[in-house]
């Protein structure tokens, strides 16, 4: 459903905010690694978290990428989709086709309507205090 790319931002995303709730920074290469994601990409997806003010980027000996801890709880997962995939998720056809429409629909178009709408519910609902918190807990996880 997403794309790779904004399945390792999402995941970035919620190891980064973890950190930061502990006051820590985090490295790259440590998000790759936990990500389980290759480092170069990593790099390209934490530019584009930055540039859409997802994430914060600080150079230096001690830099790294954090959230400022009172923005983690106002950071959605929709705002995350839409920095790196856009509204395809909301608009594309749940078989993939290029032309799909009310009208020329695909076999699944009608059903696909209520998960996709469904979809934008849970991403628009979802922080990611709630998710840095659940792996902090240990109630989910990112690695296995």
């Amino acid at each position: 459903m997403f794309s790779k790319a904004c399945e390792y931002g999402i995941r970035a995303s919620i190891f980064i905010a973890k950190n930061s709730y502990e006051g820590k920074r985090v490295s790259p290469k440590k998000i790759s690694e936990e990500i389980n994601s290759p480092q170069a990409f990593t790099a390209k997806i934490l530019q584009i978290l930055v540039k859409h003010d997802i994430i914060n980027s600080v150079k230096g000996a001690y830099g790294g990428f954090e959230i400022d801890k009172k923005r983690i709880a106002t950071i959605k997962l929709s705002q995350i989709v839409e920095a790196i995939d856009g509204d395809n998720i909301y608009k594309g056809c749940g078989l993939g086709l290029k032309k799909c429409n009310d009208k020329h629909p695909c076999p699944v178009h009608d059903k696909f309507i209520s998960i996709r709408e469904g979809l934008k519910t849970m991403l628009e609902n979802t922080n990611l205090e709630e998710l840095a918190l659940d792996i902090k807990t240990g109630v989910s996880f990112l690695k296995i």
